[in-house]
């Protein structure tokens, strides 16, 4: 086993600050998810998630010019829909 200066998987996400959300998360109503979270949760690429915002399926905040998050319980609800 080497010894190398970077022990996580994806050293990158550490350096520009960057960090994996859990899953958890999603179990929060209020939690504000990140894109890729709601990617996984939802099994939908970046442009359906951006096209359901277009249609007003989803509803993102915006916390700053570069920075977008979902609440936790609309993913849920529309997830729930979706089995209806």
């Amino acid at each position: 086993m080497s010894n190398n200066a970077h022990t996580s998987p994806r050293p990158e996400l550490k350096r520009k600050g960057l960090t994996e959300q859990p899953l958890q998360a999603a179990q929060i109503s209020e939690a504000l998810l990140k894109l890729k979270t709601v990617q996984a949760l939802t099994g939908l690429g970046k442009t359906s998630v951006y096209a359901r915002i277009k249609t007003g399926e989803f509803r993102p905040i915006h916390l700053s010019k570069r920075a977008v998050r979902f609440r936790a319980g609309d993913i849920q609800a529309w997830l729930q829909a979706q089995g209806q």
